[in-house]
């Protein structure tokens, strides 16, 4: 008989000891309510400036548009997972429908559906804010503790595990063409290694916001009301501070409004609602926008896929899904120049897998049937530092809605067909049977110099080429002075005293690695910060 193991639900026992939570599609009125600070969005940088500012003893609100949900919740289903915890359904795109985002939309944010991927902010990245944004205080020193303090609060730290097959392709490509690789940092406890971590840990291994400095702020007094989707900041009168947020409350689809608002009272509003709803809140608010910044050069890492079939089972839906990765073709290319990439894997799972394959038909059906066998592989583009890489632009729909204007450039579209060939080489090199890039015009390659061919002619156009992308950074950038950008290097908004962005939109350009552990390490400073400037006050 097996063991039966019962699984601890920090949310559930949280929930049962008196947690101050409302849930905003149960209310059935107005509502008004107050705190000292206001924390709009849940994911990692609201939860952490929220555990911070608790325990420091200030009466914190966090509210989030999505969902409480704990691990009893998670089923491994993405029939399930989709709808409840991602924006859009895993489906949001970009304005021309070219690049998919993925985004958490529920308690935790992105934290609660992310493959744990965990990289400091590259020492390259920091010295490109220092010399080219004015953002002299940046330095690697100076942010290590930063890291070192979010490191240990999060478990992160060296997975010691064996790659699955799917990571172990990548390892065993870049082995054979003496490429650079190295294994990546989670950020986990008792991982038991399932696979699924983009469906919501259904164990609380992953250290998210979910299990983390979410209780941590709520055992210390905070309250969160769910379902609420902030609309637009309120003003003073004089319009230089900020009075609170007012809110539409939604239906339990998370979408729906009920036809109830809250409105909210705060000495201090902390946006972190991501690098598409945090722009988006701000547009809404009409808010003085001097030099003309809020919105503008939002960055993604547009990612290039190549998939592979290979002789032995892959099972790329086993296994820790993403830890061996390859900076070796970020750092051939000066920061200027030509985009530089990461390779990585992706886990595979059939929705995203059938979303995502070229293909219609007995064509499509072929390759869908070769998914035991199947992995992939994903060229993250390190965008924002090349003339020809200015970004997106967040702006706002005729309801309000946000959506990412983000066109694919000539540097884009280079690098993207580069990465395309060194995603192709490192898979034949581990053996690949067959190598298919991800475009609706590919055809499957059995060899490398036909791949070379191949993909040479490929036509580099939107829609045609799959581009996604699950890093949303920028659009209220941090800056030397008002004129470069909308917040300072704390977070704090040039133009209102009492608001503070803290989340991935304060970001000059995109990291050039997976984004969450940056987030976390600038949102513990600037909620150091802001505490100082309380107390001062």
């Amino acid at each position: 008989m097996t063991a039966r193991v019962t699984i601890p639900d920090p949310v559930a026992d949280g929930l049962a000891s008196g947690w101050r939570v409302t849930d905003g599609s149960r209310v059935g009125q107005d509502l008004i309510l107050s705190a000292d600070v206001v924390i709009v969005g849940t994911g990692a940088g609201g939860g952490m400036v929220a555990e911070q500012l608790a325990q420091a003893g200030l009466s914190v609100l966090m509210l989030e548009e999505g969902g409480l949900h704990s691990s009893r919740d998670f089923r491994l289903l993405e029939s399930q997972a989709y709808p409840q915890l991602y924006q859009e359904s895993a489906s949001r795109k970009t304005a021309d429908k070219a690049i998919t985002i993925l985004q958490g939309r529920t308690v935790g944010g992105s934290t609660t559906v992310n493959w744990t991927s965990s990289f400091r902010t590259p020492p390259e990245t920091l010295a490109w804010w220092r010399s080219r944004h004015g953002l002299n205080e940046l330095t690697e020193a100076a942010m290590a503790p930063w890291f070192e303090q979010a490191e240990a609060r999060l478990g992160i730290a060296d997975w010691g595990m064996v790659p699955n097959a799917n990571n172990t392709v990548l390892e065993r490509g870049c082995q054979t063409l003496g490429l650079k690789f190295g294994r990546i940092r989670r950020n986990v406890r008792g991982c038991w290694n399932l696979g699924y971590c983009g469906m919501g840990c259904p164990i609380n291994a992953k250290q998210s916001m979910l299990v983390t400095t979410i209780p941590g702020a709520l055992q210390h007094g905070a309250q969160l009301v769910t379902r609420a989707r902030v609309e637009r900041l309120r003003l003073h009168a004089n319009r230089q501070q900020v009075e609170g947020v007012q809110c539409s409350l939604l239906a339990a689809d998370g979408i729906t409004p009920t036809g109830h608002t809250l409105q909210v009272r705060a000495r201090h509003v902390v946006l972190s609602a991501g690098a598409i709803g945090t722009p988006a809140i701000l547009l809404r608010s009409e808010l003085d926008d001097p030099y003309q910044q809020l919105g503008r050069r939002t960055f993604l890492h547009p990612v290039a896929l190549s998939g592979a079939v290979m002789a032995e089972p892959i099972e790329a839906f086993n296994g820790a899904p993403q830890t061996v990765y390859s900076d070796h073709f970020m750092h051939t290319q000066p920061l200027d120049g030509p985009l530089g990439y990461k390779l990585e894997v992706p886990p595979v799972h059939p929705v995203l897998l059938g979303t995502t394959l070229s293909g219609f038909g007995a064509e499509f059906a072929r390759l869908a049937s070769s998914m035991p066998h199947l992995n992939v592989m994903l060229a993250l583009q390190r965008d924002g530092f090349h003339a020809d890489s200015p970004g997106g632009q967040v702006r706002l729909r005729s309801d309000g809605s946000p959506e990412l204007d983000y066109p694919l450039t000539d540097a884009l579209w280079d690098g993207i067909r580069r990465s395309w060939l060194t995603m192709a080489e490192v898979q034949f090199a581990a053996g690949a049977r067959q190598v298919l890039t991800i475009h609706e015009q590919a055809r499957p390659m059995s060899r490398w110099r036909e791949a070379q061919q191949h993909i040479a002619q490929l036509p580099l156009e939107p829609l045609l080429a799959r581009v996604v992308s699950a890093h949303v950074m920028g659009g209220a950038a941090m800056s030397a002075t008002p004129q470069q950008g909308v917040v300072n290097a704390f977070g704090q908004h040039w133009q209102l005293a009492n608001l503070t962005v803290i989340d991935g939109s304060v970001f000059p350009t995109s990291i050039g690695a997976n984004p969450q552990l940056s987030v976390y390490a600038f949102a513990l400073r600037a909620a150091a910060q802001l505490l100082q400037t309380w107390r001062k006050a």
